[in-house]
């Protein structure tokens, strides 16, 4: 299965339906009189989110989505059918914005959350609302209103608690390998993932946290480079960091700020996140060289340093605990999942349905063949 994690689509509400002109004509009413019933409200568009989709896969093949229209008015007063309202299924995670504005319309992070991207059009009236006492058999009606139209772009960041990261071969798939039932591809080759990995890693209560390895970041990342512009949203929404630094590499603290500046440089509160560093592959290392990187980067001031092998499961309890502690601590504090303009994002605010005109003043030039 591949991994999307981005996507645009177009979507399109469902069309008022017109109002019905019709006058009454039963056998024992003389006074007869319009009778022409109200057009049926156009179906809306809405996401919803759910536990069963990973990737945004889906809207790679397809790219537009339209509603149902409402139903005509009908005669004796009778209402046409509402449109049936379009529900789009997103993965949990995913952050929806206008593509237009670039606005964030939503963020769906619990399972059936929903957002209504496009509300339908209403419905025209039917000539039995335009009786008066002056004119007794009118033969008007109004059409219905189009429906929303808006382009979409819909981003997916990862729902995990604890993020791994590191410069690639530091071994970042091995450690959530033997932490989880994990299984990512691990070999001996720069960039061996692809594609973020998630795991469950069990405390002793039985309790899960999900972990997600990162694909390895390099010089230049934020910018694009490498694979880590892509993967560094998933990053955003984590409480915690474990850093994972390669001790067999030719400088290992050069590849530690290498690491730090990257966060810098993306920004989104990425540098200020918990972190916790882990000295990895110590069991490769010649006698005296541990305590010499200990050393090394304990006088960083970064806080505990955690000596481990992943391969050989070395220091691994004394890492977990730690992660424990954090998460506890941060939990205690800050309940929430950070969300991903909390963090100095400035790319806009939620905008609340409640604001929004039911039928948009301009509405974007799409060709109106391709929702037919």
């Amino acid at each position: 299965m591949q991994f999307i994690d981005h996507a645009e689509i177009q979507v399109k509400a469902g069309d008022g339906g017109d109002g019905m002109v019709a006058f009454r004509r039963e056998k024992y009413v003389p006074a007869g009189g319009p009778s022409g019933g109200n057009g049926g409200r156009g179906g809306s568009v809405i996401l919803r989110a759910t536990p069963q989709l990973q990737t945004l896969l889906d809207f790679r093949y397809r790219h537009l989505f339209k509603a149902q229209n409402g139903e005509k008015g009908g005669i004796k007063n009778m209402t046409g059918a509402k449109g049936e309202d379009l529900i789009i299924e997103v993965p949990c995670g995913t952050v929806v914005y206008d593509a237009e504005t670039g606005a964030i319309l939503g963020d769906l992070t619990q399972p059936d959350q929903t957002l209504c991207v496009a509300q339908g059009g209403k419905g025209g009236l039917g000539n039995q609302c335009f009786l008066t006492n002056h004119n007794r058999a009118p033969e008007m009606a109004q059409p219905g209103k189009p429906g929303e139209i808006c382009s979409l772009r819909l981003e997916l960041k990862l729902l995990a608690e604890v993020g791994i990261i590191g410069l690639p071969n530091a071994g970042k798939s091995t450690l959530i390998s033997v932490l989880s039932a994990a299984r990512p591809k691990i070999a001996d080759y720069p960039f061996t993932t692809l594609i973020p990995n998630l795991g469950v890693v069990r405390r002793e209560t039985g309790d899960g946290t999900v972990f997600a390895d990162i694909p390895g970041l390099i010089e230049g990342a934020h910018g694009g480079a490498g694979l880590g512009h892509d993967f560094l949203r998933h990053i955003e929404r984590t409480r915690l960091l474990i850093h994972v630094v390669d001790l067999t590499a030719e400088n290992p603290l050069a590849d530690y700020h290498t690491i730090q500046g990257e966060l810098q440089a993306y920004g989104r509160g990425l540098a200020d996140r918990p972190q916790i560093l882990a000295l990895n592959k110590t069991d490769a290392l010649e006698p005296g060289d541990r305590e010499f990187w200990l050393e090394e980067f304990s006088a960083l001031g970064v806080g505990t340093v955690f000596p481990i092998s992943a391969v050989a499961q070395q220091g691994l309890e004394d890492l977990l605990r730690q992660v424990w502690r954090q998460l506890d601590d941060l939990k205690a504090t800050d309940p929430g999942m950070p969300l991903p303009w909390e963090d100095g994002d400035d790319r806009g605010e939620t905008e609340s349905l409640s604001d929004r005109p039911e039928v948009p003043v301009a509405l974007p030039e799409l060709p109106m063949h391709l929702f037919s």
